[in-house]
């Protein structure tokens, strides 16, 4: 038997940018507010989790596809499941629809760390996740690690700053969007073109003060970011594709 959760938002025009489109960065806030509300359903979301285990949810990677851009006023309905599981990670599946009509996919691997260690927890130590879970839904899809190239040249050096937090006090996963989509110029972008695939990998937290040396090019129509510490460690690293719009 299969399980999912459904919930609808409406595309305003704080989600918009320069194109009239929603914004990858909102995208994603979309998707995680959907996450934490299906995890709440089943008292899986954040708060309960924290208060009952002493861990949080972290995600590591995500991506999602769009066959065409999202606008103002769309009714955006988002289907979501997690697949259950004994491993460290979780995934969870999202259709995302317009009209009834299925205009997206997205894919999340997230993980349980303890608050003070951040060590993680397998998914079968507990029963939240047992029996929760899509059932017949659930698709075969892993998010691998991105591979990039070593020689993408440096674009610009970001300090991350209060409005680039969250509750935990640290980078937003959303930001890291913007971070992408900026240092590859995308208000340059082709008219007529929309982001038709996002990814990204989340290696290590970012805080306010720290600042990040962003290094991007575009190779073989895909726009590729990395996002480095002063050390060189990466902490961040994503992908973006465009597509034309026929609508």
């Amino acid at each position: 038997m299969s399980r999912f959760f459904s919930h609808t938002y409406h595309i305003d025009t704080r989600d918009l940018d320069c194109f009239d489109t929603c914004r990858p960065s909102a995208v994603l806030g979309y998707l995680q507010d959907v996450a934490g509300l299906a995890s709440e359903d089943f008292g899986g979301a954040n708060p309960q989790m924290i208060a009952k285990y002493h861990h949080c949810w972290m995600i590591a990677r995500t991506q999602f596809t769009l066959t065409r851009p999202l606008r103002l006023h769309d009714a955006l309905e988002l289907k979501t499941w997690h697949r259950g599981g004994d491993s460290a990670v979780m995934y969870r599946d999202t259709d995302l629809l317009v009209d009834g009509h299925l205009v997206g996919q997205a894919l999340a691997a997230w993980v349980l760390a303890d608050l003070d260690t951040r060590t993680l927890a397998r998914m079968s130590t507990f029963s939240e996740f047992q029996g929760t879970d899509g059932g017949e839904l659930n698709r075969a899809t892993r998010l691998r690690p991105l591979r990039l190239p070593h020689d993408l040249p440096e674009v610009e050096r970001r300090t991350l700053h209060y409005s680039d937090l969250d509750a935990n006090g640290h980078v937003n996963n959303t930001r890291y969007a913007d971070l992408l989509c900026d240092a590859l110029a995308l208000q340059a972008a082709p008219a007529g073109t929309f982001v038709t695939e996002l990814r990204l990998n989340y290696l290590k937290e970012c805080r306010a003060g720290e600042t990040l040396t962003l290094k991007a090019g575009w190779r073989d129509g895909e726009g590729l970011v990395s996002g480095e510490d002063a050390g060189g460690e990466s902490r961040f690293t994503g992908l973006l594709r465009l597509s034309e719009s026929f609508s």
